[in-house]
């Protein structure tokens, strides 16, 4: 058995199918540049022949990012499988990611299609892919409901056909960790060629079970497994690669496999993730939770002081999330911003470096000490190049329980400075409704979250926000020490997305 587990990554495909998730360009690149850091083997970029967008964003990353392999995936449909080439062909390890599926379930209400055509298409989707020069990966949708024989025969008709990796999804979550365990059995015992290829699976959550399926996988001998950050993905979502990776990590005396990922990249990413798509990470989520390493039961906290082990079977350095070591304040340097910008795992160009000192000591002048998670967010906030179209140059607001809310908003435009006031249903719509005549249009608002980075009085607030436009979502950002700055500051980072998208 391969002591090795192959990590790929699908945070950019199945993790963006989230709700209310929609990634531009620079946004997958920027996951993707830190995916790479982290070590996964294989980045699925995206679904080329879905949208323009997707297919830039998939040969973009292709372009640069050099250590994985790209994964593209397509229908067992020859304009699929040429779009996704398209996209793919520059990349240093191309591979085409072919799917149909195979129960019976499927076959008769989504493709109209019976087993022997299905099985004719697979075979020839494979072969086709195979002779563009990629490494080819076919998947059996739906494989846990597909009646064992027929898959079976699937798989080794495409292995036949020249796949190099074999994929099982449990795409409904339907599975349970025994039976799945056994259903990789069944593969490896009744599928000729099978030890020729790299099989791997792909589990949803819907049960909750999804981390729990895929190890049983890897103990039934899989070579490869499939996930995403924090477990985003399409309805309840997929395993959580930061689960498995630290459960094959720690207990590797149980397992006898392991990844080749650099686990103490697994919190920059986490949090490079939850910023990018707006999906906030719940407290108790194991590994990458707020909670994950707190301790407030008087026992416990006497516990870990006196040996860390008794309630931690890993540590938050493992992990990259650092302990404080020092305090900053408005009176420290820039030589002490940069080593703690470096101890958090943060690799920026000295403009970078410049632009996030200056922001933090504005926040510095606010709060009397600087903690990492408002560093953190200060840097994220500005992660991504989208040209700020509109700027926030300053606002006043009139509020109070007994009078209209009334907001006046500048902005900047180019050269120009723009100036609306505007009455709302509290100082925050009032703000954005000042902001919408700046722009001349109305902006649906979709969503509205906000949450406080750090705790105490002063502490920097985090706004998300998510605007639609001709059925695109886009999310934006905002932090301050200020809730009404924060929310103008995420508005306005949504509005400039949205027209810089639709610009292109």
């Amino acid at each position: 058995m391969d002591d090795i587990i192959r990590v790929f990554d699908t945070t950019l495909r199945d993790g963006e199918q989230s709700p209310g998730v929609s990634l531009n360009t620079e946004e997958k690149l920027e996951i993707a540049r830190q995916l790479e850091k982290l070590g996964v083997d294989v980045i699925e970029a995206g679904f080329p022949i879905a949208s323009k967008g997707d297919f830039e964003a998939v040969r973009a990353i292709a372009r640069e990012v050099r250590r994985p392999a790209i994964c593209g995936l397509c229908r067992a449909v020859k304009a699929d499988i040429d779009r996704a080439w398209e996209a793919l062909k520059e990349a240093a390890h191309p591979r085409i990611h072919v799917f149909i599926a195979t129960s019976d379930i499927h076959l008769k209400y989504k493709l109209k299609m019976t087993r022997e055509e299905v099985l004719k298409a697979s075979v020839e989707s494979v072969a086709y892919a195979k002779s563009l020069g990629a490494e080819v990966q076919f998947s059996a949708e739906d494989a846990s409901r597909t009646d064992l024989e027929y898959l079976y025969q699937v798989f080794a008709a495409v292995i036949e056909a020249g796949a190099d990796v074999i994929n099982v999804p449990d795409t409904v979550g339907y599975s349970v960790p025994d039976e799945f365990g056994a259903l990789i059995r069944g593969i490896k015992g009744n599928v000729p060629g099978i030890d020729k290829v790299q099989l791997s699976v792909h589990c949803h959550n819907d049960l909750g079970m999804a981390t729990a399926n895929s190890l049983a996988a890897v103990q039934n001998g899989i070579q490869q497994v499939e996930g995403t950050i924090n477990g985003i993905g399409e309805r309840a979502g997929n395993a959580a690669l930061e689960e498995i990776i630290m459960a094959l990590n720690t207990r590797r005396d149980y397992f006898k496999r392991a990844v080749n990922i650099d686990t103490t990249q697994i919190y920059r990413t986490s949090m490079l993730v939850a910023h990018l798509t707006g999906m906030d990470i719940q407290p108790n989520k194991a590994i990458v939770g707020a909670n994950a390493f707190a301790h407030e039961a008087g026992i416990h906290q006497h516990g870990v002081l006196s040996e860390r082990s008794t309630y931690e079977i890993m540590t938050p350095e493992s992990i990259g999330l650092k302990q404080n070591k020092m305090v900053l304040g408005k009176l420290s340097g820039r030589h002490a911003f940069e080593e703690r910008l470096k101890e958090l795992g943060y690799n920026l160009s000295q403009d970078e470096i410049n632009a996030a000192f200056e922001r933090f000591k504005d926040l510095a002048d606010k709060k009397k000490v600087v903690l990492d998670k408002d560093i953190e967010a200060l840097v994220t906030e500005k992660a991504i190049k989208i040209p700020e179209i509109y700027a926030l140059d300053q606002f006043q607001i009139s509020s109070g329980n007994k009078v209209t809310a009334t907001a006046t908003v500048r902005l900047k435009h180019g050269d120009q400075f723009i100036e609306e006031a505007a009455c709302g249903d509290g100082p925050v719509d009032a703000v954005f409704n000042a902001i919408e005549r700046c722009i001349g249009r109305e902006v649906p608002l979709d969503d509205y979250g906000i949450r406080a980075v750090t705790e105490g009085k002063d502490a920097l607030g985090e706004v998300t926000v998510r605007v639609r436009n001709d059925g695109q979502v886009f999310v934006g950002k905002g932090v301050s020490t200020d809730i009404i700055e924060a929310s103008a500051r995420a508005y306005i980072d949504a509005i400039n997305k949205m027209l810089y998208e639709t610009a292109k």
